[in-house]
């Protein structure tokens, strides 16, 4: 009988880590789990504890010792853990490259030595305020003054891919590095700026929803569970290590039009409020206007291509949000 496959996800009670490990679990491997909770929680993973092939450790992946332990138990590592969402960036600056780059160093580092596979998530922030309209993964990185905050979390994670291809070029790690456009679905919080919950705790609450700058700018939206069985086929795909993917939804949506598609679909009495930049997030704050990804090298190597409509992606988080609505009332 073949052992199962061992796992290890940092950030794993995250909203993107929380559904992967599900995943992971369903395909039958053994699944551990890193997460300080300083974005995921425990609420994510509770369904999972029970699982005798499922293991959660609340430490940080600063504890190289802890770490240690794990990387050699395991056979495979997706490294989700990282500061992420504006907001927390910008509230939590110092902190946040620390994750973000030390972090990275310590997985990289272990990955390295212990010859393990590692998926590294990078984000599509560090295209920064390029102005293409869709970014294929050779695109510049066109990045603001180091003054700005915003630009700190663009720039670790860049370095986070330096790292993590200079590994696979001087020491043979096979690491596949995967840049996240916007993921969504049930269990992402608005907490920490995250648009689509945001939107609709304010639409099911009949608060002003609030739209940042003129609301003219574009973005696209990615299911959660066609991500997760994204990044899973490109681990299992050897052309990919050493490499860079973009993996998100081709279709993008204006930010305005979005917020009165969830208005229609949560029959809101919301009104639209346009906050402007500055006061949502301080003076000299700087956005961009589009962020589509093409994924074509992604199709090429695994025939990704994202089913769940964003329609339906609102109706399974709107249906989410009530039921938690019910369940805290």
């Amino acid at each position: 009988m073949n052992a199962k496959k061992k796992i290890l996800i940092t950030g794993g009670a995250g909203f993107i880590g929380s559904h992967l490990a599900e995943a992971l679990l369903a395909q039958g491997c053994r699944v551990s789990v890193i997460d300080d909770l300083s974005t995921g929680t425990r609420d994510n993973i509770a369904h999972l504890m029970e699982n005798p092939d499922f293991h959660f450790t609340r430490d940080t992946i600063m504890d190289e010792m802890v770490m240690r332990k794990l990387v050699d138990s395991c056979d495979e590592i997706y490294h989700l853990a990282a500061a992420v969402g504006v907001k927390y960036i910008l509230e939590k600056p110092l902190q946040s490259i620390h994750t973000n780059v030390q972090g990275t160093e310590i997985v990289l580092d272990l990955a390295s030595k212990g010859n393990k596979k590692v998926l590294v998530a990078s984000t599509s922030e560090v295209y920064g305020k390029n102005p293409s309209s869709v970014f294929p993964e050779n695109a510049d990185s066109i990045l603001g003054s180091t003054k700005t905050s915003r630009w700190s979390y663009a720039c670790a994670k860049a370095l986070d891919e330096f790292l993590a291809l200079a590994y696979c070029r001087k020491t043979g790690l096979a690491a596949v590095i995967v840049r996240f456009f916007n993921t969504v679905g049930p269990r992402q919080t608005g907490r920490y700026g995250m648009v689509i919950p945001r939107f609709i705790s304010q639409a099911l609450h009949n608060l002003p929803i609030t739209v940042y700058g003129d609301g003219k700018q574009t973005r696209s939206f990615t299911y959660v569970g066609d991500v997760v069985k994204g990044i899973i086929d490109l681990m299992a795909t050897r052309e990919a290590v050493g490499d860079v993917c973009n993996i998100g939804n081709p279709q993008g949506i204006t930010i305005e039009d979005l917020a009165k598609k969830i208005k229609e679909m949560t029959k809101s009495s919301s009104e639209l409020v346009y906050v402007p930049y500055s006061q949502a997030y301080g003076e000299g704050f700087e956005d961009m206007r589009y962020r589509v990804p093409d994924v074509t090298k992604i199709h090429a190597l695994t025939g990704y291509a994202p089913k769940v409509s964003l329609d339906e992606i609102l109706e399974r988080t709107i249906e989410s949000m009530k039921d938690k609505r019910s369940e805290a009332g």
